[in-house]
């Protein structure tokens, strides 16, 4: 897929040094269906590729929402999240080429992470946060969840226990939180955001690329074990979402009510 054929991305490659993705789903959140994640895959593909490319920053259109995870209304109408270029909801595989592309990539939080959206900042080697930013988790609510790098490596990069916290009480949290928790690197004014995501991909720019390859392929061989977690657990879920039980949360999210688990227990 070539970039001027994506409708819900943009992708473009400034200075010469450093790629830019920005979901633009602004009418649902910046939530991803099957064709968004498609076309997340094939943009860091061409970064990837692009030698000119030393990092790359993924970010969202407006102010309201990074990322609010897969279109939980989407799933809700149709019972899935759309077409897809192979048929198949290739969430899991946007997660590898996060981790597996040798360029550092750099989230530039700009609004709401929850869900799926959440698991994406994580997954990125390091996270610029607006300071209008917030964070949460929302799968068990949804009748969703992430039980593969979206917890295991939170854990890695939170702890524990605030790891649970975040997927058990499902609370919203503000960038100033997500800085003292470790979760975020820095903290700036929502006009600084790609300002500052820049300097950080240019600095990386002027170091040696084969070097800042080992480096990340050195911090991924710790917790690359959790792949095969995330196997099963996707695996689980694609069951999962279909039930009953699973189809009660996304119902109750696109009817504005609370979801009723009760029989489910």
């Amino acid at each position: 897929m070539k970039p001027e054929e994506f409708t819900d991305i943009h992708y473009a490659v400034e200075e010469d040094n450093h790629a830019v993705i920005t979901i633009d789903r602004q009418e649902r959140m910046n939530s991803f269906r099957g064709r968004t994640v498609d076309e997340l895959i094939s943009a860091f593909k061409h970064a990837w590729a692009d030698r000119r490319v030393a990092a790359v920053i993924l970010t969202a259109a407006g102010e309201r929402a990074f990322c609010t995870g897969g279109d939980v209304k989407e799933r809700a109408e149709t019972g899935g999240y759309g077409e897809t270029e192979w048929g198949t909801f290739e969430i899991e595989r946007l997660h590898r080429i996060i981790r597996d592309i040798p360029k550092p990539v750099i989230a530039a939080v700009n609004g709401i992470a929850i869900g799926g959206g959440h698991v994406l900042h994580v997954l990125c080697d390091l996270t610029v946060a607006a300071e209008n930013a917030t964070f949460a988790q929302a799968g068990p609510r949804v009748g969703s969840f992430d039980a593969g790098f979206g917890s295991a490596y939170l854990a890695r990069v939170v702890g524990e226990k605030r790891a649970r916290q975040i997927w058990f009480l499902l609370d919203r949290y503000d960038a100033a939180t997500a800085e003292r928790w470790g979760l975020v690197n820095e903290v700036v004014p929502k006009e600084e955001l790609l300002d500052k995501a820049r300097e950080y991909a240019r600095k990386i720019g002027s170091y040696s690329p084969t070097a800042i390859r080992f480096l990340k392929h050195s911090f991924n061989a710790d917790s690359d074990h959790m792949s095969g977690i995330s196997h099963l657990a996707f695996d689980g879920l694609a069951q999962f979402a279909e039930s009953p039980e699973g189809m009660e949360g996304a119902r109750a999210f696109a009817e504005k009510r609370p979801p009723d688990f009760s029989p489910y227990r």
